[in-house]
């Protein structure tokens, strides 16, 4: 659904445009977003993913104090956001200052979802997931890794 790396500027007032192919990608009758602060950046869901999303986590055990920390933070952070005629969204000041995005931002796309980084925060996390990838390389073992299998 989502896919590839952009750079945007967002405006003093806090909109930013969603790339093209990212807007493309939205429901033609749906062109609303729900953004919310996760991992240092901003996830960017349309309203059918946040849905499933919300229904996912209301399967889980509603008492389990990791549910209900996740549930909180995700929730309470969440902001519907619509397009506007010029396909641009208003990141709220709260939100902005979660992921201090100011300036120059890189949009990433990430299957059903888009994420909102600062430049810095977003290099820093490339040169940490490589190092990932080059653990799993070395074999080092990765939680993904299918259990039985040493050649995957």
């Amino acid at each position: 659904m989502f896919k590839g790396t952009y750079r945007h500027r967002i405006d003093p007032k806090g909109r930013l445009p969603v790339p093209a192919a990212f807007r493309r990608a939205l429901p033609e009758a749906d062109k609303g977003l729900v953004l919310t602060a996760l991992d240092g950046c901003l996830a960017a869901y349309p309203l059918a993913e946040w849905a499933r999303l919300e229904a996912q986590l209301a399967q889980l055990p509603a008492f389990s104090k990791p549910v209900k920390a996740l549930s909180r933070l995700l929730l309470s952070r969440a902001v519907d956001c619509e397009l506007d005629v010029q396909g641009r969204i208003l990141v709220p000041p709260a939100l902005r200052a979660a992921a201090s995005l100011s300036g120059e931002v890189v949009v990433v796309g990430v299957l059903n979802r888009f994420e909102l980084w600062a430049p810095d925060a977003w290099e820093s996390f490339c040169r940490d997931s490589e190092q990932l990838l080059d653990d799993v390389s070395l074999g080092v073992e990765w939680p993904l890794r299918p259990q039985g299998n040493p050649n995957s």
